[in-house]
């Protein structure tokens, strides 16, 4: 569907964000793990629906059998099933579509065939459909390459704990990616009773035989990657804004970082524990910015930099190229339909901003979410048309409707 964004005069109001994507989902597989949970103000965003279905599968299901998942567009609910399969079934076949179809899994797989688990994807990446025929997950010495996504290390600390061997995890791979998400994992994890030392970057330890306790009560966050769009356009706009939500910086967010990239650029908010308040607009001011640990905030952050003085350089982000799209070059050439000077190399984005862009535009979201949120914020500064506005519903399904109540639709 294409949604027509025009140009904002203002925004003016209150929003509450939806609860964090990555933890909900983190604690629905967790919970499914044993012990009781109460998982109160969990996102209810397509992905989370995924997530909820697949831990009320796997506490159904039953060695007898062959089990069927599907996982629809959540690559998140894949990777931290995959290394499950071999706790709760015989055999499994895991499907999954969309933006989904094709995203690489191979260094998971590979590193759970020498577990034992016989289970392999389709393709030289790996994709779904994934089969498992069997085998086991034998803990020991664990590799796996931590260059292109941390949610296969946090598959494999949920699913070790119970296994009857105690475990080494080692990171290969000539970097790390993401790793406030792999705290996030562990922190929850730490939740339900589960002890995992992380011995340095590269390798956690895990002992074996450990009992799941469940959550007890867990309340999840608000989620700074989806607030970072209302910020965003508050911050390019006349604005008088309020975000509320629960905002626990107790809990490690990845996109908490836009609070710190946002101050740099020169915005200036006022947060509390229940609200971020925000008057605009801002005159922002360009840098460099390295968004290894947070690359859901690359599309973001790139229509900030449109409007900043000076260019600004988004760096450590080739990993950000397997998400729903190539948010780099993907990203890019939508960005040049407006006038754009944007620049790309395997590992950045260069923006140098313009004086002036071409409104009316049709924008393709590429069935990722958060193109289409950053082009809607794009839209609301310049006019625009965004191409696939559905996708939203991945993460935020009431976006939209937020963003009109503000006033920037």
């Amino acid at each position: 569907m294409t949604f027509h964004c025009p140009p904002a005069h203002g925004l003016q109001g209150r929003i509450r964000i939806p609860a964090s994507k990555s933890y909900t989902l983190r604690s629905l597989l967790i919970a499914a793990r044993g012990g009781v949970s109460h998982i109160k103000d969990a996102s209810d965003c397509d992905d989370a629906l995924v997530a909820l279905r697949t831990a009320k599968a796997l506490r159904s299901s039953s060695k007898a059998k062959t089990a069927l998942f599907s996982v629809g567009e959540s690559g998140t609910t894949l990777r931290f099933l995959l290394p499950l399969l071999a706790l709760y079934t015989a055999r499994a076949v895991v499907r999954g579509k969309g933006t989904l179809v094709g995203r690489p899994n191979a260094h998971l797989c590979r590193a759970l065939r020498r577990q034992g688990m016989d289970i392999r994807g389709t393709g030289p990446r790996e994709s779904v459909p994934i089969v498992y025929n069997g085998g086991a997950l034998q803990g020991g010495r664990v590799e796996i390459d931590g260059s292109l996504s941390s949610q296969f290390i946090s598959g494999l600390l949920i699913a070790l704990p119970g296994v009857a061997h105690d475990s080494r995890v080692i990171l290969t791979g000539s970097r790390l990616v993401s790793q406030d998400y792999v705290r996030m994992t562990m922190q929850i994890l730490a939740r339900a009773g589960i002890v995992i030392k992380r011995v340095s970057a590269r390798e956690y330890q895990v002992k074996g035989g450990q009992v799941f306790k469940g959550l007890k009560s867990f309340c999840v966050p608000s989620d700074y990657g989806l607030a970072a769009f209302a910020l965003a356009a508050a911050a390019l706009l006349p604005s008088l804004v309020v975000l509320e939500g629960n905002w626990d910086d107790g809990l490690v967010q990845s996109d908490g970082h836009i609070l710190e990239f946002m101050r740099r650029m020169g915005v200036d908010f006022q947060k509390t524990r229940r609200a971020i308040k925000i008057k605009g607009p801002f005159d922002l001011k360009g840098g460099t910015f390295s968004l290894k640990n947070c690359p859901d905030l690359v599309p973001v952050m790139s229509v900030l930099a449109l409007f900043a003085r000076g260019k600004t350089r988004l760096v450590g982000i080739r990993h950000a190229r397997a998400k729903e799209s190539d948010r780099i070059s993907d990203l890019r050439n939508e960005l040049l339909k407006v006038g754009a000077r944007v620049a790309e190399t395997g590992d950045t984005l260069t923006i140098e901003p313009q004086a002036d862009y071409k409104s009316g535009q049709l924008l393709d979201s590429h069935h990722d979410h958060r193109l289409a949120m950053a082009f809607t914020v794009l839209g609301a500064k310049i006019g625009c048309r965004v191409a696939g506005i559905e996708s939203c519903r991945k993460s935020y399904p009431n976006f939209i409707n937020d963003m009109k109540s503000l006033g920037a639709l």
